[in-house]
């Protein structure tokens, strides 16, 4: 019921939710207080204006993904982990599992391996029965590891996890029967990388970032000033802006939800 609760609870928060929201407040409103729901409506138009610009998209997401820049050579360590997130199961009409956003996740990952920067991948997140089902995430990855030439005897599994606070459990309890006591690289997207980080070394896990999947580059900073066309494009309402925005704040407000919940 939590993982539901927190999943469906936060849409109304949510830029697009929060202006449906207020529109259907409006909409009530307009029979006997037109004047508050001509304000309503203009907040609802204002929140989904702002979220969707570019400039305020973006500054967000930097705010979030710049906090554990990489440095060019990652050291070695005991283990990678690759959290889960980023990729679609087998589910027909697909021929195989595909890759979302975040699926640059388990190629970064198998990535590092190759480098020879650990010994051991360890790929964790489950699925939930009632959103995407099939195999856990983690399977579907090691999968995916195995194409890509990664040893079988090299990949260990947390099957069950549904979300960052089980990855952290889950993956201590790996760490422990694998006798693994040193530092390990931490594979996530950039934007989930600052409260995956919190959350880990709350259970004493010894964590050296390795974020990727960066939606916000110093090129894409520079085209919102490099030409009258770029700074016209980046002020214009855009669902990809108004999508990332939210993004953001799913972050801000799971760092609130699992300091509350003493997770982190």
């Amino acid at each position: 019921m939590f993982l539901f609760l927190s999943k469906l609870l936060p849409l109304f928060i949510y830029p697009l939710g929060l202006s449906c929201l207020l529109m259907l407040i409006a909409f009530v409103l307009l029979w006997w207080y037109p004047k508050w729901s001509a304000l309503t409506i203009f907040i609802a138009f204002t929140v989904t204006l702002v979220f969707s610009n570019s400039w305020v998209s973006q500054g967000l997401i930097k705010s979030l993904e710049w906090q554990n820049l990489p440095p060019k050579d990652l050291p070695s360590a005991e283990a990678i982990i690759v959290l889960g997130g980023g990729i679609k199961p087998a589910n027909s009409p697909r021929p195989w599992v595909d890759f979302s956003e975040a699926g640059d996740r388990i190629l970064h990952g198998v990535r590092l391996y190759q480098q020879g920067k650990a010994p051991f991948l360890i790929l964790s997140g489950g699925r939930v029965d009632w959103k995407d089902g099939g195999n856990p995430e983690s399977g579907d990855m090691a999968e995916i590891a195995e194409t890509m030439g990664v040893p079988k005897t090299a990949i260990l599994q947390d099957t069950d996890s549904l979300n960052t606070y089980q990855n952290a459990v889950n993956v201590k309890q790996i760490l422990e029967t694998k006798e693994i006591k040193g530092s390990v690289l931490l594979v996530t997207s950039a934007l989930h990388t600052p409260r995956s980080i919190l959350i880990f070394k709350k259970q004493k896990i010894s964590v050296i970032p390795a974020p990727t999947d960066f939606l916000v580059t110093e090129r894409d900073l520079h085209e919102k000033t490099d030409s009258w066309q770029g700074i016209i494009l980046n002020i214009m309402p855009d669902a990809a802006n108004l999508q990332n925005s939210t993004k953001v704040l799913k972050e801000y407000i799971g760092m609130i939800v699992y300091r509350l919940r003493g997770w982190l």
